[in-house]
């Protein structure tokens, strides 16, 4: 396969017998001497065509293989130049997968601590305006107890001893009231803080599950991304090498058949 085909037959006409030498008393000595030389010449001149055949032959076939092999040695160099062009585009390839998951990774986290902050914000504003809704409740409720008392001061003075006592006793009352309104307020601003709190806390964990959640699903995301790019380069790959493999079959049973 590939070499080189038989070189063509070449046969050679035999030169005829030696005259026999017949005495006849028709056919004179110098007839039968250039019937010999005439035979000798053609022998001659079929051994110089025989001798020039061969070398054309040798030529002609020589040549047919120093062609082959000029052809065989630059189809294997366009085969590494496209063998290093598919290798530099698949690192390219590879490279720029790489800086876009790195991309989309860091673009998620910083997103996800903006809203981190965007939700510990509101927390804190929102602890902020319940502490001071309670502040101002408890400072009306007081302002309200110090007016009943002057006013109950100022009754009391304009009275008589019964009216004193009855001031006294009505003073005691409010007192009790008084402290029984301020323990009810003070019960229900703790039970408001503590409200306010759970509820911080339940939001502060729920936006800590969906960030958790957001980070999963952006990795596995990533992860898939990767794994579908290694199969596409591996199915690159060997379709690659199926086409040179039946690129190189061609060509051998061509060169065989030339």
């Amino acid at each position: 396969m590939g070499g080189r085909p038989p070189a063509p037959r070449v046969e050679y006409i035999p030169a005829p017998p030696p005259p026999t030498t017949v005495a006849t008393p028709t056919q004179s000595l110098k007839t039968q001497i250039e019937l010999t030389r005439v035979s000798g010449e053609q022998n001659r001149l079929n051994m110089e065509t025989g001798a020039e055949l061969d070398r054309i032959n040798e030529e002609f076939y020589t040549g047919q293989d120093l062609r082959r092999y000029r052809q065989r040695g630059a189809e294997e160099r366009l085969l590494r130049e496209t063998e290093g062009e598919q290798l530099r585009a698949t690192r390219e390839t590879e490279g720029a997968q790489e800086r876009l998951t790195t991309g989309v990774r860091g673009a998620e986290t910083r997103a996800t601590r903006k809203t981190e902050g965007a939700e510990t914000r509101a927390t804190r504003q929102t602890e902020g305006a319940e502490t001071r809704a309670t502040r101002q409740t408890e400072g009306a409720e007081t302002r309200a107890t110090r007016a009943t008392e002057g006013l109950q001061q100022r009754l009391a003075i304009g009275t008589t001893g019964a009216e004193t006592r009855r001031t006294r006793e009505t003073e005691g009352a409010q007192t009790r009231l008084t402290r029984g309104t301020e323990g009810q307020q003070t019960r229900l601003t703790r039970e408001t803080e503590g409200q306010q709190t759970r509820r911080t806390r339940e939001t502060e964990g729920q936006q800590e599950r969906l960030t958790t959640q957001t980070r999963g699903q952006e990795q596995r995301a990533a992860i898939g991304k990767s794994g579908e790019e290694a199969r596409r380069t591996a199915l690159q790959q060997e379709q690659f090498r199926r086409y040179k493999e039946d690129r190189d079959f061609r060509q051998s049973r061509q060169a065989y058949r030339s």
